[in-house]
Formats: structure tokens, C-alpha cells, sequence
């Protein structure tokens, strides 16, 4: 019998971008009561000749409550296509879900039908501990050798946080992957480089600095993460590290470029300790150092204090909060999630020392509680948060939760669930389709990370341009 690789798996992103059209979306729903009722995994018709398009069609609930699903990821996708891969047909089938909180880590199987995911494993957090030393796992990415995982922190939620790995075919934790992490304390996500055998780490907090919630003492002293750090992806060890400023805090998701030739890549900002902006770096390489320059700057909008939250009043301003960017597959658009204002942003990033706007769609904000148009006599709460573009680079879709004791600071009347989807146009301008409104209020969680049938723009890795 002949064996070939999985059909998603495409060695370049230009390929990739040429494949099928999504049909579903697997999202991440959270237990807004926090701790009463366990999370979910929803599946949502993305096919618009279909009479279910826009709506859930499953929901699978987690063994127990208290997880906090975050970022999910496949168990293998195209970087198994390198030429050093191991592991060139294995099938893209389960999805990896960590509970942030928990520690726990579930692995779903979507192969014989994928609208109804079958949870066949389950790795308990005293596992996890016991064999990485690490706890709360937030962020999964498929890699060429393993599945890779960051924890934000260690076994009694301290620093440092890191990166450990989960075998392809088992799923068993294999350990730490860091042989030698330098200075490298504080974590957030990762990713690399794969042609230039460099991997890339961001900083957010320790969970003992955020699961209480946003901390302002901790923000005006300047003490979440506001650095990256470079490493030597075969050898596991520390290269460098780039300090993006102390003002610009809390750097969050990587996106490097998709095309593997390419040396460069994005990183967003929370919040400036000084104004209030928000801020994304473009990182590269330059003459054998890696550096990064602020490339996008995304300010704060004055509000009446009557509509803003207690931390805010005193501001007299929302401040944007970029929590999540997309880059599309032909590393040309950059979508800006700005939690806070309640506002995607569209740039052209052909340059990408020099992004250009070039779209803007409104929904929810702290202030401005902007509706969508299948809804429009209903004022919503939450703002575009994870944010996923399809492969085509055509269709993004986007939630609006970030993490149950933040939600509750920055919109303390609560976060009602939904999903939505806005087209990319071929200028790069956004306009939102009035016919995808998905309501999770009936269900009464929140949905948080996205990731679509067959691979989207922030699932795989590629080896050839």
C-alpha cells in the first residue's frame, strides 16, 4: 500500500493558501462562572451553502470544571513535510486543548467525524508537573519532532515559565525543552524560524501575576513581560534577548513570517505604562543580531468615565489592548485585535518595517458597545479578541473573551459569547458578514480560541517558500 502524507499538509504556504475551504471552526468555550461547569469544545459550521452555517453544531464538554481552555493546537501539521521531519505521515486528527488553570491537557480525536470531536486522552496536571516542572499550559504548537507546549510557569506558579513537549504519538510529556534558558524567566507564546533553526519566546506573567487578575501596581512598576528571547532551535539554548522597552508591557503572540526565506516577524503589546497605547514590534535579523523595531502604534480613545470601568476612570480613556494579531499566509496582512476599543484592524505589512492601514471593523468595546448587523438593536459586550484567518487569506473570524478575572475588571457586567467573521478584501479592507453571528449566550460561556478544519493561518509551519 502506498503511503502518503496527510492532504492538509502542504510543503509552502503559497500551496497552502490554494487548498480547500474551511468548513469548520473548533472553539474554545470557557465557564464564565468560574469553576461551576467545565468548559467546552464547540464546533461551528463555517460552510455558507450549508442551511447550519454560522451555528453550533456540537458541543463537547470538558471531564470537570475549572480549566480555562486557551490557545489549542493540532498534534502534527505541515511542518511534518521538512526534510528532517520524522514523522512525514502522520495524520493531522486531534487537537491538543490545555486548561490554563488546571493544568490539565485534553486531547480530542476529529478523524472519523469531525463534527462531533471524541476526547480519547486525557493527561492530568500532576503528570504534567511531575515531568516538565512546568504548570498552566497555554499555548500548543505542532512542530517537526514533537508537539510543543508553553506553561507560563512552574509547579507553584512562579517563574520561570517555559516550553515543553508532548510526544506525537502518544502524547505522553517527554520533559522540558530548554537545555539552557539564560536570563529567560517570565513566558507567554512561541515560535520560530524553521529554515534558520531559530526559535522565538515572548513574555507575559507568572500565573501568581495574573489569575487574580490585571494587577495596576504591577503595570505602573513596570513588572510584566515586555521582552523577547532568541534560541538556538536545535540545540534548545538562549541566544539573545530584545528588550522592546519597559513602558511597552505585556508581549504576547508571535507571528513570523510564513515564508521560511524570510528573517522577520510580529510581536503586539498590551499596554503603554505611559499613554495607553498599544504597540506592535516587527522583529529580523540584521547582520547576524536580532532586533526590533515598533512599527504600529495604536492609541488610547477618550471616554466619558461614567462608561468606564474603575482602573479606567481616573484615565478618562480606553486604552486598545491589543491581545492577538493574524498574519496572512502570504505574509501581506496583518489583523490587530484591539480587545479594549472594540476594533479589528486590517495593515498592509508588505513592508514590514512600514505597515500601512488599510481596514477597520467596530464590535462591542468597553465604551462603545458597537453591534453587529444580525443583531443591530443590541449593544455588545467584549471586543475582537483571538482572532483566526483562513488559509486563502480571505476570511478572518474572531471572539470576543480573554480570561475569566480580566474579562470581569475590563467588563465587569459580564461577557455574553459570540463569533463573527469578516471578509479581507484583495485592498485589505474589512467588512463584517451580516449573515455569521454566532450567539454562545444560550450556552452562557465564552469563546475564546479558534482553530479551523484542516489548518489555518496560525497552525502550521513550512519548510520550503
Amino acid at each position: 500500500m502506498l503511503v502518503q502524507p496527510d492532504p492538509t499538509f502542504y510543503p509552502s504556504p503559497r500551496e497552502a493558501m490554494r487548498g480547500p475551504r474551511e468548513r469548520l471552526a473548533y472553539v474554545a468555550l470557557l465557564d464564565a462562572g468560574g469553576g461551576g461547569r467545565p468548559d467546552g469544545l464547540a464546533t461551528v459550521d463555517l460552510d455558507p451553502d450549508s442551511p447550519g452555517y454560522g451555528t453550533i453544531v456540537h458541543v463537547h464538554d470538558a471531564s470537570v470544571p475549572g480549566d480555562e481552555f486557551h490557545h489549542f493546537g493540532w498534534n502534527v501539521c505541515s511542518a511534518a513535510l521538512c526534510p528532517y521531519a520524522p514523522h512525514p505521515h502522520v495524520e493531522r486528527r486531534y487537537l491538543v486543548v490545555p486548561g490554563l488553570r488546571s493544568s490539565r491537557i485534553y486531547v480530542f480525536d476529529v478523524k472519523d467525524d469531525p463534527r462531533t470531536p471524541k476526547l480519547v486522552k486525557t493527561i492530568e496536571p500532576e503528570t504534567v508537573i511531575e515531568r516538565t516542572g512546568y504548570s498552566r499550559p497555554h499555548t500548543v504548537h505542532c512542530g517537526t519532532d514533537a508537539i510543543y507546549v508553553s506553561a507560563l510557569g512552574d509547579a507553584d506558579g512562579d517563574a520561570p515559565g517555559g516550553v515543553f513537549m508532548l510526544d506525537h504519538d502518544t502524547f505522553e510529556p517527554l520533559g522540558r525543552w530548554e537545555v539552557d534558558r539564560g536570563p529567560q524567566r517570565l513566558h507567554y507564546d512561541f515560535w520560530w524560524h524553521l529554515g534558520h533553526d531559530t526559535m522565538l519566546t515572548s513574555e507575559w506573567g507568572t500565573p501568581n501575576m495574573i489569575e487574580a487578575g490585571p494587577d495596576l501596581d504591577l503595570l505602573v512598576n513596570r513588572r510584566y513581560g515586555h521582552r523577547l528571547h532568541v534560541w538556538d532551535l536545535r540545540r534548545r539554548v538562549h541566544l539573545q534577548e530584545i528588550d522592546l522597552g519597559d513602558e511597552h508591557q505585556m508581549a504576547l503572540e508571535l507571528r513570523p513570517a510564513h515564508d521560511p526565506t524570510k528573517t522577520y516577524g510580529f510581536v503586539n503589546t498590551v499596554i503603554n505604562a505611559e499613554d495607553l497605547s498599544a504597540s506592535v514590534f516587527t522583529w529580523y535579523l540584521d547582520d547576524g543580531v536580532w532586533r526590533a523595531k515598533k512599527t504600529v502604534t495604536v492609541p488610547a480613545e477618550p471616554a466619558p468615565p461614567d462608561l468606564l470601568p474603575e482602573p479606567l476612570r481616573q484615565f478618562g480613556a480606553v486604552p486598545p489592548l491589543v491581545t492577538d494579531i493574524s498574519l496572512t499566509l502570504d505574509d501581506r496582512f496583518l489583523l490587530i485585535s484591539a480587545w479594549g476599543t472594540g476594533e479589528l484592524l486590517a495593515y498592509d505589512v508588505s513592508d514590514p518595517f512600514h505597515p500601512k492601514k488599510t481596514g477597520s471593523v467596530r464590535l462591542g468595546g468597553i465604551a462603545g458597545r458597537a453591534a453587529h448587523p444580525a443583531v443591530p438593536g443590541r449593544p455588545l459586550n467584549g471586543g475582537p479578541q483571538m482572532v483566526e484567518t483562513s488559509r486563502d487569506g480571505r476570511r478572518a473570524y474572531f471572539t470576543n473573551s480573554l480570561y475569566r478575572t480580566w474579562d470581569e475588571v475590563f467588563y465587569p457586567s459580564g461577557i455574553s459569547g459570540w463569533m463573527v467573521r469578516a471578509d479581507l478584501g484583495e485592498d485589505g479592507s474589512l467588512a463584517l458578514d451580516p449573515a455569521f453571528f454566532v450567539d454562545f449566550a444560550a450556552d452562557g460561556r465564552r469563546a475564546h480560541q479558534i482553530r479551523l478544519q484542516g489548518g489555518d493561518a496560525s497552525s502550521d509551519s513550512y519548510c520550503f517558500p
